[in-house]
């Protein structure tokens, strides 16, 4: 039998609670979600003021980042670079950045993304957001 990690609810709180009071210091807004590790929603918060159309980015950076274990932007890249269309994959997924997986003991366990911002900023919100996670205790 193989044992699985999983984010936990508290775990997704923390993160979500880390990067809004980031976000509250900077004076922004956004979209934060965080999923498990097929990239299903299991917190989401728009704040309020977020654009509307980032609910919707925030999902598929969550999707895409937890189901390819690696960060949106990277794939973003990666297909840009080879010339291949995003469209030949799964129509939900994203390129743009601020999606971050959490790997946890060589496994991803979930993801973590922010939409709203600038792909630069979202994925360093994302980021802070990982590193919570992976402060919780196991």
């Amino acid at each position: 039998m193989q044992s699985i990690h999983e984010l936990s609810e508290a775990e997704a709180t923390a993160a979500v609670q880390t990067i809004r009071d980031e976000l509250v210091r900077r004076k922004k807004v956004a979209v934060i979600a965080v999923g498990d590790s097929h990239g299903e929603l299991i917190t989401l918060l728009r704040m309020d003021g977020a654009p509307l159309p980032s609910l919707e980015v925030a999902t598929r950076k969550v999707l895409t980042a937890a189901r390819e274990q690696k960060e949106t932007g990277e794939l973003g890249e990666g297909f840009l670079k080879n010339g291949w269309q995003m469209a030949n994959t799964d129509p939900r997924f994203t390129g743009w950045n601020g999606g971050a997986p959490v790997i946890f003991q060589g496994r991803v366990v979930g993801a973590v993304a922010v939409s709203g911002l600038s792909q630069e900023e979202d994925i360093e919100l994302a980021r802070l957001g990982v590193a919570r996670i992976l402060r919780s205790p196991k």
